[in-house]
């Protein structure tokens, strides 16, 4: 575990309009110390409602049938995640080019930002399965070849997220301390990882995460549908199983500065596919 190097907010180390956005000057300044921001209400309801008939509509139709965008639960097949969903709808794209969503990146990474990642993710009741400990930023850096962790997420609940309902845990301040997990990964190992309840390769340890949750303690991220949490590439997260009957599901978007654009990927034979990791770096307007 090694100490952050990078900045977190690069707002205020630019100059001009990356120093405006939707946050104030005491948000970015929590943001910049425990890693994430919560936004009580981003969309409005009518908004809500939209996004779950997309998430329905993609999940169901035959087009993405055997499509490797839509992931699903090993046991009963359940579609766990739909990626690439800004290419794939009209509703998801205009909504993500909100100045109250895309600007926020901005605000954050003092840049302007194109989509690195999308995807709506499905957590249905008594069978969603969990998402294992993990920093983002270390899986885009080894497999995709992302340089620094200059990027932002943006997840947008489309159901109630309870503390109940596998909703999204936080380790806050971990994002300044960077974990490196050993070995090299294998071909094709986004494969097996998007499923597995626990990746062989680029989980961090046990002895390591104790030591991180007794350091940072967790935060558990809970509010109503169309609440948001941004949160830092690097934050140490995860989320349960869902074991009750109220579903959670939501839509997340990474957002990369177009100064911090992908190369070789740092610890991976081959980059992900294009959805995983995308190589346009068209900046979003």
């Amino acid at each position: 575990m090694t100490v952050r190097q990078d900045p977190v907010t690069w707002s205020d180390q630019k100059r001009g309009d990356s120093r405006s956005g939707p946050l104030t000057a005491n948000q970015i300044a929590v943001y910049d110390k425990r890693g994430y921001h919560s936004a009580e209400s981003i969309i409005p309801p009518r908004d809500v409602f939209n996004l779950v008939d997309e998430m329905t509509r993609l999940a169901e139709t035959d087009t993405l049938r055997g499509d490797d965008r839509v992931v699903r639960e090993n046991g009963d097949g359940a579609v766990r995640s739909v990626f690439d969903v800004h290419r794939l709808s009209d509703v998801v794209d205009e909504i993500i080019r909100r100045p109250e969503v895309v600007g926020i990146a901005r605000q954050i990474l003092g840049s302007d930002v194109y989509v690195h990642q999308s995807r709506l993710n499905f957590k249905p009741g008594f069978s969603g399965g969990p998402f294992y400990w993990h920093s983002d930023f270390e899986t885009w850096h080894a497999e995709d070849g992302m340089p620094t962790p200059r990027a932002a997420s943006i997840s947008i609940a489309l159901t109630e997220n309870y503390g109940h309902n596998g909703g999204l845990m936080i380790m806050p301040g971990s994002h300044r301390a960077f974990v490196s997990c050993a070995g090299e990964t294998p071909e094709d190992y986004y494969k097996e990882s998007l499923v597995s309840y626990v990746p062989p390769t680029g989980s961090p340890d046990q002895p390591t995460l104790t030591r991180m949750a007794n350091e940072y303690g967790i935060d558990m991220m809970t509010g109503p549908a169309g609440s948001a949490t941004v949160f830092d590439s690097n934050c140490m997260h995860g989320s349960n199983g869902n074991i009750t009957p109220f579903a959670r599901s939501n839509l997340f978007i990474v957002f990369n500065s177009v100064e911090n654009t992908l190369t070789d990927p740092f610890s991976a034979p081959a980059p992900r596919p294009d959805y995983l990791g995308s190589r346009d770096f068209t900046p979003l307007r």
